[in-house]
């Protein structure tokens, strides 16, 4: 059990770096990721709301689908 868990650490720390590594790079490329239609943003004088409802959903289904590929192999 001990070494499933390391296992799991090591990816989830991979991918940490490799999300950071494309902000990073490509921020200004990703200007769309969090301002997407369905996303609520409220900006006012001295108020500021962000809720990214389609945003949340889309990396809940890209993390779904990438592990259950890491489940099968």
């Amino acid at each position: 059990m001990n070494q499933q868990l390391g296992k799991y650490i090591i990816i989830g720390g991979i991918a940490v770096v490799v999300v950071g590594i494309l902000i990073y790079f490509f921020h200004n490329k990703l200007h769309w990721f969090g301002r997407l239609p369905g996303d609520i943003r409220v900006e006012k004088e001295n108020f500021r709301f962000y809720f990214p409802i389609t945003t949340m959903i889309i990396i809940s289904i890209i993390l779904s689908v990438l592990f259950r590929l890491f489940r099968k192999m």
